[in-house]
């Protein structure tokens, strides 16, 4: 067996399942918000295409077809102000059977892990795969606290082989800023590296008059229209409330999508024809976007406002999630709170590592406002009572 699988650690929700171990639930519904799995209708007109659509007879190619692609490139264009000619549909995109399975096998195909001290960078907290990827790559993970990223040091940056930058941040929903982009583009140029951008929550955020700024539009900002060294990813899961479609793509500099989809050849992972047929669907249309950040506008200020007078959590600008600090340890107020009001949500330590003698995740936890907007209203107020419950 590959040594490597010794280096993994549980996954969180594995974790999460050791802490509730053994314990009895009161008597009241269960609801659940530890889990970022969108529960918003999927819209019927994606369902529909899908069901239409004739592709069973036939094997997919691993690069998907050019209708997709193009609707994926016009997407591209349109949503992050990007030159018309700047994005071709067969040389810088590749759709894939979702990000998480992309964000993966990206890191087997770009490191070196014959260099001397191969490094993975990536956010702390995190979302795990990155972890994981850098492991079964043969290289290390380098945690960036809170994404602070001028306390690297520069034996750091000379060692990495791959940045993974997650924005809108998965758990906190930090957005990084256009300056932000570009210096870390200017980091890449210097050491070497290459930006992997994981921007799954890109469209679910608050202010319409300003949306998240992404990868591929600060290069293009800087006039870099060859998008050297930049690749982002992004999903239909949240955008379009479809994770059981299983459809994303990857995006960016020609020459790495070019290797890319020569490892991906290999690796067995063509999209299917009626899931391409769905997704160019889903990427055509705005309105069911639109309609989907509302409703969790809706749910974000229901549930600030019975949550804010009694924890410290702040409404973060993009995302589903909510980070808030806990006033006892974050797994203890896990398993409590799952006890005595059966709600479950996430500890934030089982998203992060120490690192510099500090874990970012610790007396936090992650709350995601995937549930219909009742129950994350009844859950914000047994959360209420639970805190306010006397120990």
């Amino acid at each position: 067996m590959n040594p490597d699988l010794n280096l993994l650690q549980p996954y969180p929700f594995e974790k999460l399942a050791q802490l509730k171990k053994n314990c009895v639930p009161s008597q009241l519904s269960p609801i659940n918000l530890s889990l970022g799995e969108p529960q918003h209708a999927t819209p019927d007109f994606i369902v529909n295409a899908m069901d239409t659509a004739q592709g069973l007879k036939k094997y997919p190619t691993t690069q998907g077809g050019l209708a997709l692609r193009r609707s994926i490139a016009h997407w591209l264009i349109h949503r992050f102000d990007l030159p018309l000619d700047s994005i071709s549909p067969d040389r810088h995109i590749l759709p894939v059977n979702g990000t998480r399975e992309a964000l993966f096998s990206f890191a087997q195909a770009v490191i070196n892990r014959q260099s001397s001290n191969p490094l993975v960078l990536m956010p702390n907290p995190f979302y795990q795969i990155y972890e994981g990827a850098a492991l079964l790559a043969g290289a290390k993970p380098f945690y960036i606290n809170d994404l602070v990223f001028d306390q690297i040091p520069e034996a750091v940056w000379a060692d990495c082989q791959l940045l993974y930058i997650c924005s809108p941040n998965n758990p906190t929903g930090t957005v990084l800023s256009l300056s932000t982009l570009q210096s870390l583009i200017e980091r890449a140029d210097e050491y070497n590296f290459i930006i992997a951008a994981d921007e799954c929550y890109s469209e679910i955020y608050s202010d319409e008059r300003q949306p998240p700024v992404g990868l591929l539009q600060a290069c293009a900002a800087k006039g870099r229209l060859d998008y050297r060294r930049c690749v982002v990813f992004h999903s239909l899961s949240k955008r379009s409330n479809a994770p059981g479609l299983r459809s994303g793509f990857v995006a960016g500099d020609a020459e790495i999508m070019r290797q890319f989809l020569l490892y991906r050849t290999y690796h067995g992972c063509a999209m299917s024809l009626v899931v391409q047929a769905a997704s160019i669907a889903a990427w055509e249309d705005e309105s069911h976007v639109q309609i989907n950040r509302d409703l969790y506008r809706q749910k974000y200020e229901a549930v600030m406002d019975i949550l804010s007078p009694v924890m410290s959590v702040e409404r973060p600008p993009a995302g589903f999630y909510l980070w808030a600090q806990t006033p006892i340890a974050d797994d203890q107020f896990a398993r409590e709170l799952f006890l005595q009001e059966n709600v479950t949500v996430l500890p934030g330590s089982f998203l992060s590592r120490m690192a510099d003698g500090v874990n970012p995740g610790q007396n936090r936890i992650r709350i995601a406002l995937v549930a219909p907007l009742e129950q994350c209203v009844d859950a914000a107020q047994r959360m209420r009572r639970f805190i306010n419950r006397p120990r």
